[in-house]
């Protein structure tokens, strides 16, 4: 028999896990259960593997709003997040909820059955199970895929040339000349990381990226654990990050040449006026219009200074057998080149969504408060923000997602369809950003409209009045009654 459950939440990450605490906390009455298509848990912090891999967001809003995070180090790196959600999954029991080896290929709504009938490839064969509502917590790329370009004579080169996804645990780069090629926050990573064992590590960039020093540990946060109950100290740690770093987003839309001259000036404050910073430090657009690169306790910047790593502006010509041959006529030679250049964005895992029978085209579809779609019932969407740690958005969307499962079951129907009623409405893109791998997957995303609650706020104040104290009825439509009654005739 086909196995039910009231929910299924696809992706065990940061994302999947909190959403298991907000059902079986809000929900009580609503089974569920959780698939990753791995076979551990930890998403994003089990996939990555390469040295120095860290959070680019502080843990006091990375982590999860309900399980508190008291390391020291505000700054974390992966290892420490991958068990800290392990952790949490345990102690709330959401562990005991997810299969893994489950990999969701395709799911088809029924309305008529009022339940989403999703195939997925298990540790045994095919696997087919029903739900009524649909979570997707997948995260925003392809973890089987990365974005590595192809190099004019790669195969030539007599080292290895290695993709931060898929990093090889036997990699021995001690001693050797490493170049990384890119420059956004893996790169910034590696770079100061492995220049601890290299002979030295060039970063190879195509323009430079906006890098902000921040310490590793916030010491308000310390100080207050050391006043307050744990809680209370995570919450008010928490809220005062919210607001410093929309305050600092908020600057940079509305005075981006001010920010851009002070962000510029804090690097120089750690290079030196002797170092060439407009070159390798200044970039051509303005202050998130991409993610800005964090690095703690200016690690990368003290690598600069010690001379283990440097920075290279140029772009590639071809790649040699000695190293990488630039179009300036430069070369830089090299043992080992790490292709830190990006990621290949895919919405959902690349599921294969249907309804009554029909294919859902996705790509384009215009989204509801930045977590379900125009048209598609019972189907939320987990996607972080861009400017702010991806946990603030993803724990309001599993708010939201248990407020439209107890109004269903309040008012004794099954399906909840946002509509928009509005044909004059004009579509807008979805992320509003200007990095590679968003400009890449344009056309397969799907888009925003001018107002709410269509357009995408990316602003955790507004969102968290709108998810969770706002009205479930704005744009939505509750149907399909849970029973039929059959009228009798007079």
């Amino acid at each position: 028999m086909t196995e039910h459950v009231d929910v299924i939440v696809v992706g065990a990450g940061i994302s999947g896990i909190g959403t298991g605490y907000h059902l079986q906390t809000r929900c009580p009455d609503r089974s569920y259960m959780i698939l990753e298509g791995r076979q551990s848990m930890g998403g994003t912090w089990d996939l990555f593997r390469y040295p120095g891999i860290r959070s680019d967001s502080d843990m006091h809003t990375l982590g999860f709003v309900f399980h508190p995070w008291t390391a020291a180090k505000s700054i974390a790196d992966g290892p420490s997040i991958r068990a800290y959600v392990e952790e949490t999954a345990h102690a709330y029991g959401i562990d005991r909820k997810i299969r893994y080896g489950h990999h969701v290929k395709s799911a088809a709504w029924s309305t008529e059955d009022a339940r989403w009938t999703v195939e997925a490839t298990g540790p045994d064969g095919p696997v087919t199970l029903t739900c009524n509502f649909l979570s997707m917590c997948a995260g925003y790329y392809n973890y089987a895929k990365a974005y590595s370009p192809e190099f004019e004579g790669a195969e030539s080169f007599a080292g290895q040339i290695v993709h931060p996804q898929f990093w090889p645990e036997d990699l021995d780069y001690s001693g050797k000349r490493v170049v990384v090629i890119g420059s956004g926050a893996t790169a910034v990573t590696l770079v100061p990381s492995m220049a601890k064992t290299a002979a030295h590590v060039t970063m190879l960039q195509r323009s430079p990226t906006y890098i902000v020093a921040r310490p590793g540990e916030d010491g308000v946060a310390n100080w207050l654990r050391g006043k307050l109950p744990a809680k209370a100290a995570y919450g008010i740690t928490r809220w005062k990050n919210v607001l410093m770093g929309m305050f600092f987003y908020r600057m940079a839309r509305k005075k981006p040449a001010v920010v851009k001259e002070r962000m510029i000036g804090m690097v120089r404050d750690q290079l030196g006026p002797d170092y060439d910073v407009a070159t390798h430090f200044t970039p051509r657009y303005n202050p998130w219009d991409q993610r800005v690169c964090l690095v703690p306790d200016g690690d990368l910047f003290t690598a600069i200074n010690a001379g283990t790593a440097s920075i290279v502006t140029d772009t590639i010509a071809r790649i040699t057998p000695d190293g990488i041959h630039l179009d300036s006529g430069k070369d830089l030679p090299a043992d080992v080149i790490v292709t830190a250049t990006g990621l290949e964005l895919q919405l959902m895992s690349g599921v294969a969504f249907s309804l009554d029978g029909k294919p859902i085209e996705l790509a384009g579809r215009l989204q509801y408060k930045g977590m379900m779609f125009d048209g598609v019932p019972n189907l939320s969407s987990t996607f972080g923000y861009t400017n702010a740690s991806w946990t603030l958005k993803a724990d309001l969307t599993a708010v939201y997602v248990c407020r439209l499962l107890n109004t269903m079951t309040k008012r004794g129907l099954r399906q909840a369809t946002p509509h928009n009623d509005d044909p004059t409405m004009k579509n807008e893109a979805f992320l509003d950003f200007t990095s590679g791998y968003v400009q890449r997957a344009a056309a397969a995303l799907p888009t925003q409209g001018e107002r709410k609650p269509w357009k995408l706020n990316q602003n955790y104040a507004l969102d968290l009045m709108a998810l969770k104290f706002g009205s479930v009825d704005d744009a939505m439509v509750f149907s399909n009654p849970a029973t039929t009654r059959t009228r009798v005739p007079a």
